[in-house]
């Protein structure tokens, strides 16, 4: 159960991170300009984050046999075969 806390906690941690981002990179885009390196770059971290979050979200999701498929893909217990 402390497992599942840490993991809860950890994606309000990155969710405010995301939101904190997004705000500093608004404020890049109305300082510098929407068509600025400076508003590029920080929407660029902000999708980078965005995309470490949805892919931490899916990885909590898999299974152990996903897991060991993921690290395994040549083993018999994880061919798919179409029939």
């Amino acid at each position: 159960m402390a497992k599942l806390l840490d993991v809860d906690s950890a994606a309000t941690d990155l969710q405010q991170q995301i939101q904190t981002m997004i705000e500093q990179a608004r404020t890049a885009c109305s300082t510098n300009g929407d068509l600025s390196s400076e508003c590029a770059v920080a929407w660029d971290a902000v999708e980078e984050m965005q995309a470490a979050a949805a892919d931490r979200r899916y990885s909590a999701q898999k299974t152990n046999f996903d897991r060991y498929c993921d690290d395994r893909p040549d083993a018999l217990e994880c061919r798919i075969y179409d029939v």
